[in-house]
């Protein structure tokens, strides 16, 4: 075991839960390190509930490919946590993560911390430490109460699509949840807004207007659309005619306008060749990711697309099941799901967007000590959609269960619903994020 693992596994039992949102603790652990937040280079914190990840693979992708330094921070990670922390281009090595844990575990000297937030500090410590021209920083959950809400003076700010997730901490309404991810806000800093919802607009309107912060609003001072096949890109500078991007779906589209947006704000000089570059560079594991290669396409049905998608929520369903239809319309073939979700998830939700377009789903538990959702429940909501359901014990057995039937013509088999079981799909496929 990797002494950073050791580490992590101990500093899981410093508090009692796995998330409890609040500040302080934070910043008395930062203070004692000498507010390595204040060393950062410019920062650029991203918030919302679907596209987060997205819009920061393409913002890292584009300003890469203008020769910038970027740090960049997210969560959760698929396979090993070192994925979460990439310092100027690279994950973070072995021996400097478990030297950042270390320190930081010494200095708390055993206080009360979630692991979220010690290693957030970890993070940032680490970020401090090496130079860089930006950081772009992922909000883990929320926005208000996040443990990345330290920085009081980032470059920029941006939220991405709200929608309902994580009711029992952000609030059970549009509003409620939009105005935690408005808490990232700052005081006369400028952000980027995804299209939104109205109520979800009016919220982080409001909160901007009390800040005297600048909003860039999707639809309103930008847009992004396919034309022709094309990415065309227009906001008050003008127009940029670029590649789609190989992140698929439709719903890319606009979390590379959100993207665009940004930089073109935060970085005015930024070459137009980088954003044409950085669409079709950009990666963002299990996110309509195809999986070309590994252990588990071997297990496919013969000829069979495989694809991975760590999709959960309604919104994420109705993206996804949008990417399926349009995959569907250019080359026809059966839909089948592999499904495995928490029971902290609306599940029918999900999958009320497959309706008509998966021919069957097959349920799998989520490996690990997380809320799983039992498969037979899965199954039971697959039934009351209309989807014909059946379980299997995991997923190498639940395509090996569709490997051994006759295909009248090679499935397009999608394995979704959690991030974790995404996790688990690419460690078994021995293909982990690099």
């Amino acid at each position: 075991m990797a002494v950073s693992d050791i580490l992590l596994e101990r500093l899981t039992r410093l508090h009692p839960k796995k998330i409890d949102l609040s500040l302080g603790r934070t910043i008395d652990l930062l203070e004692k390190l000498g507010r390595p937040q204040d060393r950062l280079p410019p920062v650029i914190h991203v918030a919302g509930t679907n596209g987060k990840g997205s819009t920061v693979a393409f913002m890292r992708a584009m300003l890469e490919a203008a020769g910038k330094r970027v740090h960049v921070y997210t969560s959760p990670h698929l396979v090993r946590f070192h994925e979460r922390i990439r310092l100027a281009g690279k994950l973070v090595d072995e021996d400097e993560l478990a030297r950042a844990l270390a320190d930081c575990e010494r200095v708390n000297a055993g206080a009360p911390i979630t692991l979220f937030e010690i290693t957030t500090v970890a993070a940032f410590k680490l970020f401090s430490e090496h130079p860089a021209d930006v950081l772009l920083l992922e909000v883990g959950l929320g926005g208000r109460f996040d443990t990345t809400n330290v920085v009081e003076r980032p470059l920029a700010c941006v939220i991405t699509p709200v929608s309902i997730d994580h009711v029992d901490f952000l609030g059970d309404t549009i509003e409620k949840i939009a105005f935690e991810k408005a808490g990232i806000l700052k005081a006369r800093t400028p952000a980027v807004i995804a299209d939104q919802a109205d109520a979800a607009r009016a919220v982080i309107e409001r909160r901007a207007a009390e800040l005297r912060a600048p909003l860039i609003i999707g639809g309103q001072d930008f847009s992004a659309r396919d034309e022709r096949g094309r990415l065309v890109f227009e906001d008050d500078r003008g127009l940029l005619d670029l590649p789609l991007p190989a992140l698929p779906g439709a719903h890319q589209i606009g979390n590379a306008g959100v993207a665009i947006a940004t930089l073109r704000m935060a970085f005015p000089d930024l070459p137009d060749v980088a954003f044409a570059r950085g669409v079709v560079e950009v990666a963002w594991p299990a996110r309509l990711q195809q999986l070309k290669r590994g252990a588990l396409l071997a297990r496919a049905p013969d000829g069979a697309d495989l694809w991975l998608d760590g999709g959960h929520n309604a919104a994420g369903g109705v993206a996804l099941a949008g990417a399926m239809a349009e995959m569907a319309a250019r080359s026809p073939r059966p839909l089948v799901m592999i499904v495995g979700m928490l029971t902290t998830k609306d599940s029918e939700a999900f999958l009320t967007s497959f309706r008509g377009l998966a021919t069957e789903i097959v349920a799998v538990p989520v490996a690990g000590d997380h809320a799983g959702r039992a498969p037979g429940d899965i199954v039971a909501i697959a039934g009351r959609l209309g989807v014909p359901a059946r379980e299997a014990p995991d997923v190498p057995a639940a395509l090996d269960m569709l490997a051994a039937r006759h295909w009248p013509a090679p499935p397009r088999v999608l394995i979704t619903g959690s991030l974790y079981l995404a996790g688990t799909v690419l460690a078994e496929n021995e293909t982990p994020p690099t």
